[in-house]
């Protein structure tokens, strides 16, 4: 299923492709680094890039920003709030917040794909309150409770 979203790009993601799937298959359309000059992070920093674009997501969606698996296991690089939510009132720029777990600094070039955005559904939580909840096998058991 397809979603039309509306794309705005700013003055400095002119030239760049637009969040992109790689695949027919994939879930998330990747997503490019909006920076004029080459941006270094350091080991154990993190950094807000720029994609050089806002949106228009239709009420009832969000946009999960996710890390690209590559980026991970060659470079230790990953989405610091993964996954972060841009929700569908928000018409910013989409800016992403990279950290780099690798051993070494890592630097991002302009187009560089950095992430991953994922169009998901929302449903919003209609809280009831309750005197009691019902018993589960699991009670209250939590945090490796499992086993894992």
């Amino acid at each position: 299923m397809r979603v039309g979203v509306q794309v705005f790009v700013l003055p400095h993601g002119e030239g760049l492709p637009l969040p992109a799937y790689q695949t027919a298959g994939s879930a998330g359309c990747d997503v490019y680094a909006a920076i004029h000059e080459p941006m270094t992070v350091a080991s154990g920093a993190s950094a807000l890039v720029p994609a050089g674009f806002k949106m228009a997501l239709p009420e009832g969606w969000e946009v999960q920003v996710r890390p690209r698996s590559g980026l991970a296991v060659r470079c230790g690089i990953t989405v610091l709030n993964t996954p972060g939510t841009i929700d569908s009132d928000y018409r910013g720029e989409v800016r992403v917040v990279l950290i780099n777990h690798g051993p070494d600094e890592f630097t991002i070039q302009r187009g560089e794909r950095i992430a991953q955005l994922v169009l998901a559904p929302v449903h919003q939580i209609s809280w009831e309150l309750a005197t009691e909840l019902g018993q589960t096998a699991r009670g209250t058991s939590g945090f490796g409770s499992t086993g894992a």
